[in-house]
């Protein structure tokens, strides 16, 4: 028999209620819950979650400025910026990249270096759908060929960004500088909110201590994009402030003159205006063009101005020290004057040669023979400089002492940086008695300040160091420091005006107005014999339509064995004499002082003094300069 359980329905009624009952009351706490937190969101966390939905749908984008522009003290752009085209690609509406960049190479060639390049741009800091660079800097022709076959090139798009440009290449290369690529290593010292979108900064000269005032200031933009990150609207924007144009003192008409003067030799030309210390010209030769680090250049170019023997990326104007041979003599002749060691009417008997007591050592003058025929007979301070007497300047440094010598020339700014606005000089050296010990660890001998009467020895400087001194010997010792900025000075130098330098103390206007003719005789003292001549009277002082006031220099690259002639043709190139030439003109109202530089030139009168001649003659009669 088989047993069958009859179900309570009322009980089963009742199981099912609570069970109802149950579910609804954990339902409407759900919902209950939902409602809370929709509260919470919408009300109560509203500016919290509106803030993250915009971040994720609106992007700031940087618009760089545009770069203030350089201009020559007559009006010529010197730096300038123009439109350059280059090919990006869209990585995400490509399918098949290498067979593309295949494709574009074929069509406008593409380096491996550029492919490199591309490729590592892709790796880092790119967002979706944002164009990638490949190709810069595309010839009208190249930009044809591409938007010809633009049905082939998905992805493919050719913008148009600013670039600096330099109309006149490498005439001006190290007289303004040049900006180059931002590195990491900028990046760490620059404000990245300041360069977002910006890819060249100010590297050399002018570019470069003027950076903050040419590169101006960066705008923004607020674009609404997509979930993939396309722009979809822009939505407001702030304009950038373009960077302030900048007025040097520099001619472009004397700049130009000036380097066809050096031709294809090594050297330097500074030309300053002594009333203003503004830099009229500033040449290095060789050079080279600065576009090249801008548009880019080959592997080839690139190691053709590493690696050349020449240094054409290195400025001799500013950077290269060089011994300024007997350009340095007007210094020590004044130094002995100012401490009363001489006068103007003492004479000595040059006979060619001078030995310190109780040495061996024979002190040369540069006419001396091996059968001890040479010197200048019987000369004082003024016969001396017009004819460079060593033996002279050797006899005033036994009774300099190294303090006094190294304490005057100090005035002239040896062993200093005085140019206001000329980033990256060099000091040159300024020897002492502490100098030596500290650098050597020897003491002084009196050798050292005899050497250093005729500018040799440790004694070093540069062109715009050798500049100031024939400009401050212009101005009769009064000093104004070099600059190259002509507009905007307030402005530019800020609160704080540039420092003044004291005025050479320790002498007389007359001692002034015989030094400047005792250098007015180094260039127009002639027909009166050979052993009576200035010693650039011959290369530069026929003719000469206009009083001015020179020295000449010779600065020994290797040491002559005593009792040896120097023999330059039997010396290699680059181990002869440098020769230098320090001038001004015209000598009662000076408009301009030069010094140039040529490296391995030999005498200093042969081939410098031509060089400064011509550079004068071009800014005092105009209608022998060059146009530009």
């Amino acid at each position: 028999m088989v047993n069958v359980e009859i179900k309570d329905q009322k009980i089963e009624k009742g199981v099912f209620t609570n069970r109802v009952i149950l579910a609804f009351v954990f339902s409407m706490f759900l919902f209950f819950v939902l409602v809370v937190r929709l509260v919470q969101l919408q009300l109560v966390e509203h500016e919290t979650y509106q803030t993250r939905s915009d971040k994720n749908r609106i992007e700031v984008q940087a618009i760089p400025p545009l770069r203030g522009s350089i201009f020559d003290r007559n009006g010529v752009l010197l730096a300038d910026n123009q439109p350059i085209a280059s090919l990006s690609i869209v990585r995400e509406r490509v399918a098949d990249i290498d067979n593309l960049i295949q494709v574009i190479g074929d069509l406008v060639g593409i380096s491996e270096r550029e492919v490199h390049d591309f490729n590592e741009r892709l790796k880092h800091s790119r967002k979706p759908f944002a164009p990638v660079t490949l190709k810069e800097s595309l010839t009208e022709k190249q930009v044809a060929i591409v938007r010809v076959n633009s049905h082939r090139l998905p992805g493919v798009a050719v913008d148009t960004e600013i670039q600096r440009y330099y109309p006149l290449g490498e005439l001006f290369t190290h007289a303004i500088g040049s900006v180059r690529r931002i590195t990491g290593d900028d990046l760490k010292e620059l404000d990245k909110a300041d360069y977002r979108g910006t890819k060249f900064i100010g590297r050399l000269g002018v570019e470069s201590h003027y950076e903050v005032p040419l590169h101006g200031q960066v705008g923004h933009r607020q674009v609404e994009v997509d979930v993939v990150g396309r722009i979809a609207r822009e939505l407001d924007i702030e304009h950038p402030v373009p960077g302030q144009n900048l007025t040097l003192h520099i001619d472009s008409r004397l700049q130009i003159a000036a380097h066809n003067a050096l031709v294809d030799l090594r050297g330097a030309i500074v030309a300053l205006d002594p009333r203003t210390g503004g830099v009229l010209a500033m040449v290095s030769t060789p050079s080279y063009d600065p576009n090249l680090f801008i548009r880019g250049m080959s592997e080839n170019q690139y190691s053709t101005l590493t690696k050349s023997a020449d240094l054409p990326l290195f400025n001799r104007a500013t950077r290269g020290q060089y011994a300024p041979g007997s350009t340095f003599k007007p210094i020590v002749g004044l130094a002995a004057i100012s401490y009363g060691i001489t006068t103007w009417e003492e004479q000595i008997m040059d006979r060619g040669w001078l030995k310190l007591p109780n040495q061996d050592r024979i002190y040369r003058d540069w006419s001396w023979k091996k059968d001890n025929s040479g010197g200048q007979g019987i000369v004082d301070l003024n016969r001396a400089i017009y004819r460079s007497s060593n033996v002279y300047f050797y006899s005033l440094g036994t009774r300099l002492t190294s303090d006094q010598l190294t304490g005057f020339a100090a005035q002239f700014g040896y062993g200093k940086r005085t140019a206001i606005d000329v980033d990256g000089a060099a000091l040159g050296v300024l020897p002492s008695v502490e100098w030596k010990r500290r650098q050597k660890g020897e003491p002084w001998f009196p050798g050292d300040t005899v050497n250093m009467s005729i500018g040799q020895g440790e004694l070093l400087a540069t062109p715009l160091q050798v500049a100031t001194v024939a400009m401050l010997i212009a101005n009769r010792g009064r000093w104004v420091r070099p600059r190259m900025i002509l507009s905007s000075d307030s402005q530019l130098f800020g609160a704080d005006p540039p420092e003044k330098i004291a005025n050479i103390s320790g002498l007389e206007e007359k001692d002034w107005t015989r030094i400047i003719q005792s250098m007015e005789a180094v260039v127009h003292r002639g027909n009166k014999g050979f052993r009576q001549n200035g010693t650039a009277w011959n290369y530069i002082g026929r003719n000469i339509p206009y009083r001015m006031a020179g020295k000449s220099g010779t600065a020994q690259v290797v040491e002559i064995k005593q009792g040896e002639e120097y023999d330059e043709e039997s010396l290699d190139e680059r181990k002869r004499k440098h020769a230098w030439f320090m001038a001004f003109a015209p000598v009662d109202e000076p408009e301009i002082a030069v010094a140039v530089l040529v490296e391995n030139g030999g005498g200093g009168s042969a081939i410098a003094a031509p060089i400064a001649r011509e550079v004068i003659d071009a800014y005092l009669i105009p209608q022998l300069a060059l146009n530009p």
